[in-house]
C-alpha cells in the first residue's frame, strides 16, 4: 500500500482558485488603508478629469438656482450665486491637491538636499545647514508662508511654495539623521573601500536606503499642506474667486452658515476625509499597517 504525498493530497482537496486570489498579500491589507488608497484616487480622479463627474460648471451660476438645500438635482446644495457645490468641490480638487503636490516637492526635493549635504559633508557643513534649520523651525509655519506669499504675491502655486518652504526644515531634519544612521552602515564603507567615489556612494547606496522614512513624511506632509493651502485659501491669500477651491469655499460659505450650511459644511468634509486618507497612508509607510 502506497502513503500518498500530504503536499499532493492538500492541493487536489484545495478548490481552483485563479492565482492573485491566492496571493496572500491581498489578504494581508487593512479595510482602513484599502478605503484611504480609494479616497485619494477618486481626488486625484477628480482633479485630472473633473468633467467627466458633474455636468455643471465650477464658476458659472445658474439662474433661480440660488441657496438651493441638498436634493435629487443638487446633491451638496447651491451657493449664493447658483453654482453647484459639488461641482465646485469636484473642480477646487484641481488647485487644492495640485497646490499640496507642488508644496511637498518643494520641501522634499530642497529638504532631503539639505539633509542630505548636512549628514555627509562633514561637521562645518552640518552645523550650518542645521542652525539654518532651528531658525526656520523656530518662526511658525503660517506666519513664514504669509510672509513669503507678500514677497511673491496671491495665488494658488505662489501659496504652494510658500507652503512646501515652511516644510523644508522638517525634511531637512529627518533627512539628515537617516543619512547619517546610513552613513555609518558596514556596506556603506565597503563601497567607499571598493574606490566608490562620493557622489556614487551617496546616489546608489545611501539615498536609497535613507527614503523611506523621509517619503512616509512626505504623506503626512501632503495632508498638512492640504490643510495650509485651505488655510491660506479661507483667510484669502490662495485662489482668488470665482477660482473654486476648498478652502476659499469655506470662507465664502461661513457668511450664509445659518441659512445655507452646507456651503462651508461639505467642502469641510472633504478636506477632512482627504487630510485623513493621507495620514492614514502615511503610517502604512511608516510600518505600521493598522
Amino acid at each position: 500500500m502506497t502513503v500518498a504525498d500530504p503536499i499532493e493530497t492538500r492541493r487536489d482537496l484545495s478548490p481552483d482558485r485563479p492565482a492573485w486570489l491566492r496571493l496572500p498579500r491581498f489578504a494581508r491589507i487593512p479595510t482602513s488603508l484599502a478605503l484611504a488608497w480609494l479616497i485619494i484616487a477618486i481626488a486625484a480622479a477628480w482633479s485630472l478629469a473633473p468633467d467627466l463627474f458633474t455636468a455643471y460648471s465650477g464658476t458659472a451660476g445658474l439662474a433661480l438656482q440660488h441657496r438651493l438645500p441638498p436634493g435629487g438635482v443638487h446633491w451638496l446644495g447651491t451657493d449664493e450665486l447658483g453654482r453647484d457645490v459639488l461641482a465646485r468641490i469636484i473642480f477646487g480638487s484641481v488647485h487644492t491637491l495640485s497646490g499640496a503636490f507642488v508644496a511637498v516637492g518643494v520641501g522634499l526635493v530642497a529638504g532631503t538636499l539639505l539633509g542630505l549635504i548636512a549628514g555627509s559633508a562633514g561637521r562645518l557643513a552640518d552645523d550650518i545647514i542645521m542652525r539654518m534649520v532651528d531658525v526656520l523651525l523656530a518662526v511658525p509655519a503660517l506666519l513664514l508662508s504669509l510672509s513669503i506669499i507678500i514677497l511673491l504675491g496671491f495665488g494658488t502655486i505662489n501659496a504652494a511654495i510658500a507652503v512646501g518652504v515652511s516644510s523644508v526644515a522638517s525634511f531637512a531634519r529627518l533627512a539628515r539623521s537617516e543619512v547619517a544612521r546610513v552613513r555609518t552602515a558596514d556596506y556603506v564603507e565597503a563601497a567607499f573601500g571598493s574606490g566608490g567615489s562620493v557622489l556614487a556612494v551617496l546616489w546608489r547606496h545611501v539615498l536609497p536606503n535613507a527614503l523611506t522614512p523621509v517619503m512616509a513624511l512626505a504623506a503626512l506632509q501632503f495632508g498638512s499642506a492640504i490643510l495650509s493651502i485651505s488655510t491660506l485659501g479661507f483667510l484669502g491669500y490662495g485662489a482668488q474667486p470665482p477660482m473654486p477651491e476648498w478652502g476659499l469655499m469655506i470662507a465664502e460659505g461661513r457668511r450664509y452658515i445659518a441659512t445655507a450650511w452646507w456651503m462651508s459644511i461639505f467642502p469641510g468634509v472633504a478636506v477632512v476625509i482627504v487630510v485623513l486618507a493621507t495620514n492614514r497612508i502615511s503610517l502604512s509607510l511608516r510600518g505600521r499597517p493598522d
